[in-house]
């Protein structure tokens, strides 16, 4: 991805509200956080994803806590990642000179770092640091001291705060002004200025400074060394391989949780109520990354993840729920944080997330064809892991056919949603797949009654005859994007007439401004004020869509202005405002960059058969 180029006042942008789309990220796979092209970092929850943040200014002000690095008054400044890594590099350049900044979270140490570089390029540039610590989400002020440190140390600045201690090392450290720390000083060609902040619980020795040189490097190969295993060579090679980085960013290697995005709140209508939290794992979510990534070649981040499943749902199956925290908790109870004014100026502000006790019965679904996919690449089964599922399964059977809340977290009425029904075939159908090629033991003969029930009555009361198409549930004749998934799951062939008939009418309904929304939010079926934009998975789905029905002319027009929506550093967020050229929603959003890559592969086998003569109309 080339960097584009843009002015920005550092003081002044960090004091007003960024776009999304001009914040990059950095993580360590245990969390991250959010720096703007400005060098503010706004966001960071620490030690991990669904941490209290200690900077928020995201969601608020300079004084909910940031840390800036980055220069004084005008600059013309460019981004990008040093290869294939997360390891951010932003060049500044004013009228007087250049300064590099890089910025990232050290891979594989065990430690809670951000690690943060200047080096003077050309000529002088006078540079800013301002460093503003506010733990629990911006509402706790810590107690800041100098410290000796560590006994390699200099002298440190310590912040701390109940469980919390941060630790800001480096050659030049701000001065205490006002409950803020800032400094100012000249930036010269040759000079390299270190800096790192460090979480470690309060109760303990302040950890030893890194070697910042070799860290950096470790990082770089680390990171490098992962993309290289990705077996995928079609076309969009590149925003496959940054979409698959930032999956690894979002996975928290040490637990196994896969989050949905690293930020909460970050609105799907600006001004509106629609603010989720969505630093949890959620088992539709992280089922759907494990086939991005099965696709590419991770089979490795499969095994994973599901150890981490067969932690999180021990016990009773009846008690599985959609969504756990990163270590497999099962409590996230929502809460609004009131003293946060919100990304611009939304409001509530929230954190946990209500939906944990919703019903949504596609998730068992997308967990068994993401394993299945598992088992087809080499992965074997536990006698536990498998257990599990068969259990889950077998639950299944047995209310299958009460209405839910469906995959998008409808906050009205329980519905039989079409989608949550194919999702359930799809549950039946791979664990059959198991038994029968895979050689686990189940109940074949129930489950394949079960399997072939659903599937009669979706094509029954899902399917809307007069007007072919399948409906978002069996009470509507609405539409939904999720119905696009039927021929992605082997539900109905791409040429069945009634998969043709439900694209063309999605295409028809929810097409807007050349991009695809969830559904139309004025039928009121979500219980929620205000709208939403395009959803950027849905217009991801369209091109697999396009794909398994031969569309292939159509399906290359729309991946081209997709992938045409990343920003400079190759981040796509939940949504996209085509009126206002700008990103909405959580931020950098999994779903959206797992559909990236299936769309590729989707685009990549239809082109190859297209060419052999075995399908594809154009």
């Amino acid at each position: 991805m080339g960097a584009r180029e843009a002015t920005y006042n550092a003081g002044k942008t960090t004091r007003t509200r960024v776009p999304i789309e001009e914040y990059a990220v950095i993580g360590d796979t245990e969390t991250a956080a959010l720096v703007s092209r400005a060098g503010s970092l706004d966001w960071l929850c620490i030690p991990r994803f669904d941490s209290p943040a200690c900077f928020s200014a995201l969601l608020g002000t300079p004084d909910h806590g940031r840390w800036l690095l980055g220069p004084v008054g005008e600059a013309r400044s460019t981004r990008r990642y040093r290869g294939r890594s997360c390891i951010l590099e932003t060049i500044h350049e004013t009228e007087t000179g250049r300064v590099k900044v890089t910025d990232l979270m050290p891979l594989g140490d065990n430690r809670a770092d951000i690690v943060r570089v200047i080096e003077g390029l050309e000529g002088e540039v006078e540079m800013q640091h301002e460093w503003v610590v506010r733990f629990n989400y911006g509402k706790v002020r810590p107690w800041v001291s100098h410290h000796p440190g560590h006994e390699r140390d200099d002298e440190v600045i310590v912040a701390i705060a109940g469980p919390d201690m941060l630790v800001l090392r480096g050659q030049r450290l701000p001065v205490a002004e006002d409950g803020q720390h800032r400094d100012r000083w000249m930036v010269r060609a040759g000079d390299r200025l270190q800096f790192s902040l460090t979480w470690f619980a309060s109760w303990k020795d302040i950890p030893p400074p890194l070697d910042i040189p070799s860290r950096i490097e470790t990082t770089y190969q680390t990171s490098a060394e992962w993309a290289d295993r990705c077996t995928y060579q079609g076309p969009y090679r590149d925003a496959v391989v940054r979409s698959l980085l930032v999956l690894r960013l979002l996975t928290d290697t040490r637990r196994g949780g896969i989050v949905a995005a690293p930020t909460t709140s970050l609105p799907e209508d600006f001004g509106g109520v629609r603010n989720w939290d969505y630093r949890y794992c959620w088992l539709r979510d992280a089922s759907l990354t494990l086939e991005s990534l099965l696709g590419a070649g991770y089979v490795g981040a499969t095994k994973l993840w599901r150890d981490w499943l067969v932690r999180a749902l021990a016990g009773d199956p009846e008690d599985m729920q959609i969504m756990y925290a990163v270590d497999g908790g099962r409590e996230l109870p929502e809460r609004e944080l009131s003293h946060l004014p919100g990304y611009a100026g939304s409001q509530p502000v929230r954190v946990g997330n209500g939906a944990v006790d919703q019903k949504q019965t596609d998730v068992l679904g997308e967990v068994m064809i993401a394993l299945e996919i598992a088992r087809d690449r080499g992965l074997q089964e536990t006698t536990q892991s498998w257990s599990v599922q068969r259990s889950l399964v077998d639950e299944l059977a047995s209310h299958w056919d009460e209405p839910d809340n469906g995959l998008w977290e409808i906050r009205g009425p329980l519905r039989h949603f079409t989608h949550s029904r194919v999702m359930v075939w799809a549950a039946f159908d791979r664990a059959i797949q198991a038994v029968e090629e895979h050689g686990y033991d189940g109940p074949v003969e129930r489950w394949r009654e079960v399997r072939d029930a659903v599937h009669q009555e979706v094509l029954d009361k899902g399917f809307n005859v007069d007007k072919n198409t399948f409906t978002q549930h069996y009470d509507t004749d609405e539409v939904d994007a999720s119905l696009l998934l039927i021929p992605l799951v082997g539900f109905l062939p791409g040429d069945d007439p009634r998969v043709l008939g439900t694209v063309a009418a999605i295409e028809q309904d929810l097409m807007r401004d050349g991009f695809l929304l969830r559904y139309r939010t004025e039928s009121g079926v979500d219980g929620l004020s205000g709208d939403e934009h395009p959803f950027l998975a849905c217009s991801f789905w369209l091109v697999s869509a396009y794909a398994k029905t031969g569309q292939l002319s159509k399906a290359r027009a729309l991946m081209d202005r997709l992938v045409g929506l990343t920003n400079d550093v190759g981040l796509l967020a939940e949504e996209y405002d085509p009126q206002a050229g700008q990103m909405v929603g959580n931020y950098p959003q999994a779903f959206s960059h797992l559909t990236l890559i299936k769309a590729a592969v989707c685009l990549a086998e239809a082109e190859v058969e297209a060419a052999h003569g075995t399908g594809g109309r154009t």
